[in-house]
């Protein structure tokens, strides 16, 4: 599907005012009030569940494997959950999980 010029220039255009209006109802509007407990409780989670968002389609999908798992990233994914797991300690879990897959990319060639 070939899209126009103004087709584009449209889409950005909405997806620029709906991303402004979503931006205006949490800072503009409701900035200055007490957010309810339940809405707290749930926005303390929001960096926890960002993190693995980001990184779990570069362990499936590994561009540089050309979007096949591998077991290098695979072991560098198990090991850096087991640390933070057993740690509770991000940079332990990060440099371990960062060592497996180096280990793991020497080995494998």
């Amino acid at each position: 599907m070939n899209a126009s010029g103004t087709e584009i220039w449209l889409v950005i255009l909405v997806l620029g005012i709906g991303t402004y209006l979503i931006r205006l109802s949490f800072l503009g509007l409701i900035g200055s009030r007490q957010l309810p407990d339940w809405v707290l409780r749930a926005l303390r989670y929001t960096p926890v569940a960002v993190l693995p968002a980001l990184v779990a389609p570069l362990i499936v999908w590994p561009t540089a494997t050309g979007g096949e798992p591998d077991p290098a990233r695979l072991a560098a994914a198990a090991v850096t959950l087991a640390l933070g797991m057993a740690t509770r300690n991000v940079l332990a879990a990060v440099l371990g999980g960062l060592v497996t897959l180096y280990a793991g990319l020497w080995l494998i060639g």
